[in-house]
């Protein structure tokens, strides 16, 4: 009988009956028993005594032991170790040296107990009584989630009490008369003490702290509180106390609907920086899948001054915009109407001559024309933007534009593309865009009508010659694409309110309009050149080049103060490509002249290894007027990681300035982890000022345990060596 196996089929221990024997039963029925056992007896005064690999399984849980005893006389179950007990959870696991338990395991008591959550914290003590099948009561024990040795047994951090109640209905650890150690040593004293287990995941109480100090507010402490607002809502308050600078209480709120979702943060802050004001900020988003596939989304972006958000680092943004956005997309077509409000906190700009309300309203519809075929598209667009001065000419501010001036347009257009390849493997390509745009000016004392109506007709072909070869080094790509357009030149001149930022770059090298805008369009004949060469490696690396530029028949002075842009002949635009896929990416774009003075140059490299991630960027930009650019710009940042081992890491940003000679900005942070505990540390500092804001230092420090309202995870468990 050692040998073999047997399958018994049990009643449940809650309501013992006669036993019933099967064979190959997997799992156990509810309210019923399956024990699985090298041996069985039944032995004198109706005990029940099973013997090696004895498993027991019932309502999903599932109990280990060598031996396990039932006195049918006293309903009672007598269990020999090692006991490993595995609850239905799948989180929680008790083990102990023996157990005197009921039937249905509901009561009893449990010597040398120590119950594991999570694979986490770990609760140790002499003996401990189940009740009821819900609470586990442990006295004299000692908690913690630290690995420890019999020749070293104080582990880093633990939780000594004389008794702790286990619920695990509520999910819920209460501690009596508890003692806080750090390497053995007492730090604090709780009477009364309790904790969400380490198998919740939404639960109130108290998160990881955060230690914050910066030159503005002193030394300070974040204690944020998390309340679970049912399922689908919670709610987490921090107050924020900074050493008699600052009392802020800062707040998020999360809800998710069965549509979608939002979430808001924000604060309220009385402080010295600004005595006797209330300052304060909220950002809120959401988004929302309506009937129909629309999507409805927003974003609110508002704070009580320009330098609260940078003050207590909340945000970087030196423009806060607002929106509010309701979009469809379908196979054919495409409909967008939003509202975006702007609003500045840079000290060389006013809200007032900003255009800080803008709405647009787009549908735009694909179809294939009867007859010529190709891809044509259909699109109605309105657009404004309102200023809240009333001043028709400019002069309260540093801009170049009318302080008050507001505009409204409505366009209509049509665009068609046709494609064709000839026999040699070149692709021909015709195309043209008609558009009518009706524009509404007011509060500009230079433009008399209140309306003016404009319609722009682009027609072109384009060109292009893919060459592939492939050879046993390499594969290679060789593209020359040239495109050749027309625009009719026009003299009516709208006022150029949205196209003020123009750029050349890979994106619209091959476009029709190098205008972002609806108000402008680029006029005459020009050719837009270009060639790509790319190389494949067969061992998985890349390497490619791209050279472009734009020729025009005539300068109709379209982009005077945009070197790049500006006279006859474009700048060039070169760009270069290295990329070791999952390794090394490097990009360089340049634009320059014939002779080759560069008007900007911006190199990017990223390199990702198993423990080092790096980041770097080197970017130079020539004076430009147009854009508010007064001097040259060369700067630098990087920004990366580095793993040291399995508990240590390291990350930094840093930024310098070359034409200031200075650091902009510098960031350092170390992290430690192990199975136990999270501890980081940061270093920072901005360098810039301004009217509102000034350089500072920010220190911060944070410290979680593992298992205790932390939302970090262990550091990825080997096995633990112990000294011999």
């Amino acid at each position: 009988m050692r040998a073999l196996r047997l399958f018994i089929w049990l009643l449940a221990f809650v309501a013992w009956a006669p036993m019933a024997v099967a064979q190959d039963l997997p799992q156990s029925a509810p309210g019923y028993a399956t024990l699985v056992a090298d041996r069985v007896d039944i032995g004198a005064n109706k005990l029940l005594i099973a013997t090696g690999n004895v498993e027991v399984l019932m309502d999903g849980d599932r109990l280990k032991a060598s031996q396990i005893t039932f006195d049918d006389a006293s309903e009672t179950l007598s269990i020999e170790g090692p006991l490993i007990w595995e609850f239905a959870d799948g989180r929680t696991v008790l083990i102990a040296e023996s157990a005197e338990l009921s039937k249905g395991l509901q009561n009893g008591l449990i010597r040398s107990a120590r119950i594991v959550l999570d694979q986490q914290l770990q609760m140790t003590a002499a003996e401990a009584n189940r009740v009821d099948g819900r609470y586990t009561q442990l006295f004299k024990t000692v908690v913690s989630s630290c690995h420890v040795c019999e020749a070293n047994p104080t582990p880093l951090w633990a939780i000594r009490a004389r008794s702790v109640v286990h619920d695990t209905l509520k999910k819920r650890i209460y501690f009596r008369h508890a003692r806080f150690e750090i390497l053995g040593i007492p730090a604090l004293y709780f009477p009364r003490l309790s904790f969400p287990d380490a198998t919740v995941d939404r639960a109130a109480g108290f998160l990881t702290p955060v230690v914050r100090s910066t030159d503005a507010l002193g030394f300070g402490i974040k204690l944020p509180y998390f309340i679970p607002l049912g399922q689908h809502a919670d709610l987490t308050l921090t107050p924020y106390f900074a050493v008699d600078v600052t009392r802020t209480l800062e707040a998020r709120y999360r809800q998710a609907f069965r549509t979608g979702n939002i979430e808001l943060n924000m604060a309220i802050t009385r402080d010295d920086i600004r005595s006797e004001t209330t300052r304060g900020y909220l950002f809120a988003q959401g988004t929302f899948n309506l009937p129909k596939n629309f999507r409805l989304a927003f974003d609110i972006e508002t704070t009580s001054d320009k330098g609260y958000l940078l003050d207590y680092d909340y945000s970087g943004k030196d423009r806060l915009d607002s929106a509010v956005t309701l979009s469809r997309t379908n196979r054919k077509t495409h409909f967008e109407a939003g509202t975006i409000g702007y609003r500045t906190l840079r000290d060389d700009e006013t809200n007032a001559t900003q255009p800080t309300i803008i709405t647009d309203v787009t549908w735009r519809k694909r179809f294939t024309p009867a007859g010529i075929g190709g891809q044509g598209a259909l699109s109605f667009a309105a657009h404004s933007h309102y200023r809240r001065s009333d001043s028709d000419v400019d002069g309260t501010d540093t801009d170049s534009f009318v302080d008050g001036r507001d505009i409204g347009r409505l366009t209509a257009s049509m665009d068609w593309r046709k494609d064709w390849i000839t026999p040699q493997g070149i692709v021909i390509a015709a195309l043209t865009d008609l558009s009518y745009n009706h524009t509404f000016i007011q509060d500009d004392a230079a433009f008399t009508d209140d309306a003016v109506s404009t319609f722009v007709g682009q027609t072109g072909v384009e060109l292009r010659y893919p060459m592939v070869k492939t050879t046993p080094a390499a594969s290679f790509v060789l593209e020359p694409v040239v495109q050749i357009l027309w625009s009719e030149q026009q003299s009516t001149t709208l006022p150029n309110d949205e196209s003020t930022l123009l750029e050349l770059d890979e994106g619209n090298l091959f476009s029709l309009s190098r205008f972002p805008g609806g108000d402008q369009f680029e006029q005459g004949v020009r050719a837009n050149l270009g060639v790509s060469w790319t190389r494949y490696d067969p061992k998985g690396w890349s390497l490619g080049v791209t050279v472009g530029r734009i020729i025009r028949e005539k300068d109709l002075g379209q982009f005077v103060g945009y070197d790049a842009l500006d006279g006859k002949n474009s700048h060039w635009l070169a760009t270069i490509h290295f990329d070791l896929p999952g390794r090394l990416g490097v990009m360089n774009r340049a634009l320059f002249d014939d002779d080759f003075s560069f008007d900007r140059n911006k190199l990017r490299m990223t390199y990702n290894a198993d423990r080092l991630y790096l980041a770097g960027s080197l970017n130079w930009l020539s004076s430009n007027a147009a854009e508010n650019r007064p001097s040259d710009t060369s700067e630098i940042s990087l920004d990366g990681r580095y793993t040291i081992n399995q508990n240590w890491g390291t990350n930094w940003e840093y930024r310098y300035d070359f034409v200031q000679n200075r650091a902009a900005a510098a960031e350092l942070g170390v992290k430690y982890r192990n199975e136990c505990v999270s501890v980081g540390v940061s270093l920072s500092r901005r360098f810039t000022s301004s009217a509102s804001v000034l350089p500072t230092t920010d220190f911060g420090f944070t410290i979680g345990l593992v298992g205790f309202g932390s939302t970090e995870t262990a550091a990825p468990r080997r096995k633990k060596r112990c000294a011999l």
